[in-house]
């Protein structure tokens, strides 16, 4: 046979020569390895899913409190008695462009603030219960984002770019770490009512491997839709799901193992172990009557209720090994969110009594259990609000140039604060934290060193800091 008539012949990778060796079998065990591992590190090496850290980590979760729209940090964690001496004035700083540009005169704090715990901190009225957890809290005053507009605002904060395609921080961090739950995903979105404004990109894979992004489940029962099986007999199931990896394997054998049709399959997989686990995950009917009261599940208020099933189920979630939780608000105030452009005293009124009590339930809870050591709790909105009205009504504008968000547990020293805002609270004036150096700090108390942790695409590695970011030392335990 001559050269010319030889069939072309292409470059066989790992992979390939697995699903063809020995009529298929390593594929069978790589696809369990690939099922229960991370991958991790620019040399795309499998990392073993037990303690696959770069360094010791202090947090082996995360809990994302997701506060969507931006809380007005001049009225909640970062006291300003200036805005009330002057309220009503011309505000005497340079005023940089805001959203609206409707900006009027300064207004004052709408709540009164008072000390809590040993520590002394500083909380607003709108928060009573979270203020009694104030020496777990650490408050950092001295946050900044590149964005103001809540699109942009949101990709930053969940993803560390301001455009949608980048994937989450949830996602780079089940991408390093994996799942410590076979049956559960390593990411998981709790849908309160409201999504993101940016929708369920902030939750994306990007261009990580599809499976690594969340799972949205559903505040009820089922939280997750058409998780019953529908067959009349398990083994009914279990032939579908044979037959389909046959068609699967021969699809896969032509067209070379696309990402899209790996994670299809490896998501088949995990739906089929899910039928059992997330039900029994999220089923809060055996919790105490006490624990119930403990998250607010007796108020009054529906939305305290709704809030406290979200903060009850994610304490579950920890317990069963899922690696980062994230919370959305439940539609306490309308469409508005925290997005308070006017009348902000009820905005915000409805939205702290629906997340206060709850809030500070998980974190009672999780100490009693010995779980906060090694959960970090996040709060936090995309940016905070601007110490003047917009127009001349009560309401504020975005302001992304200093705001304040908290963090307790999972290595973080309590009882203190960080950073500060001028006497206005308008923009960061001492210890400046930019979103990538949260990022970084987060993925250090997971384990995770921000500069090793890459993925090759388009010819580059990417990272969730890009070129940037700095571990906040000052905040660790």
């Amino acid at each position: 046979m001559s050269p010319d008539t030889l069939p072309a012949l292409r470059p066989m990778s790992r992979r390939h020569m697995l699903r063809e060796a020995s009529l298929g079998f390593g594929s069978i065990a790589l696809t369990a390895l690939l099922a229960e591992k991370s991958w991790a590190g620019s040399t795309g090496t499998i990392r073993d899913a037990v303690n696959p850290s770069h360094h010791r980590p202090k947090a082996r979760n995360v809990i994302f409190l997701y506060m969507d729209g931006g809380v007005s940090h001049v009225d909640s964690f970062d006291p300003k008695p200036r805005l009330r001496r002057e309220n009503g004035q011309r505000f005497a700083m340079k005023m940089e462009p805001t959203q609206f540009e409707d900006n009027g005169a300064v207004l004052g704090n709408l709540w009164d603030f008072k000390k809590y715990g040993q520590s002394g901190l500083r909380v607003s009225d709108l928060f009573p219960f979270i203020g009694g957890r104030a020496d777990d809290l650490c408050v950092i005053r001295s946050m900044v984002s590149n964005f103001s507009e809540h699109n942009a605002a949101n990709y930053f904060l969940h993803c560390g770019g301001g455009m949608a395609g980048r994937p989450s921080m949830g996602a780079w961090a089940t991408y390093g770490l994996g799942s410590e739950n076979r049956d559960l995903p390593g990411y998981v979105v709790l849908d309160g009512g409201l999504i993101p404004s940016g929708g369920v990109d902030c939750f994306a894979a990007g261009f990580l491997p599809a499976n690594f992004q969340a799972s949205l489940l559903r505040n009820q029962s089922p939280a997750l839709a058409n998780v019953q099986p529908m067959e009349a007999h398990a083994r009914w199931q279990q032939n579908k799901l044979a037959a389909l990896r046959t068609l699967d394997a021969g699809t896969l054998a032509d067209l070379g193992r696309p990402d899209a049709l790996e994670a299809s399959i490896h998501n088949a997989e995990l739906a089929y172990r899910m039928q059992m686990a997330v039900p029994e995950a999220t089923d809060i009917e055996g919790e105490s009557e006490a624990t119930r009261r403990l998250y607010g599940m007796d108020s009054s208020f529906e939305h305290t209720r709704s809030y406290g099933r979200q903060c009850l189920v994610a304490r579950r979630l920890v317990e069963r090994g899922v690696r980062f939780i994230e919370l959305t608000c439940p539609r306490a105030h309308g469409t508005q969110r925290w997005d308070a452009h006017g009348d902000l005293r009820k905005n915000h009124s409805l939205n702290a009594l629906a997340i206060d009590q709850p809030i500070a339930g998980l974190l009672t809870d999780l100490k009693a259990r010995g779980l906060l050591d090694e959960t970090l709790v996040l709060w936090s909105g995309e940016f905070g609000r601007t110490p003047f009205a917009q127009g001349g009504g009560d309401g504020r504008d975005h302001n992304p140039f200093g705001f304040s968000l908290w963090l307790a547990g999972g290595g973080v020293r309590g009882g203190m604060t960080y950073g500060a805002t001028d006497d206005y609270g308008y923009k960061a004036v001492e210890n400046k934290v930019e979103i990538h150096d949260l990022h970084a700090t987060m993925l250090y108390l997971l384990g995770l060193d921000h500069e090793r942790l890459t993925y090759r695409f388009g010819g580059r590695d990417y990272r969730l800091t890009d070129v940037h970011g700095h571990v906040v030392k000052a905040i660790l335990a």
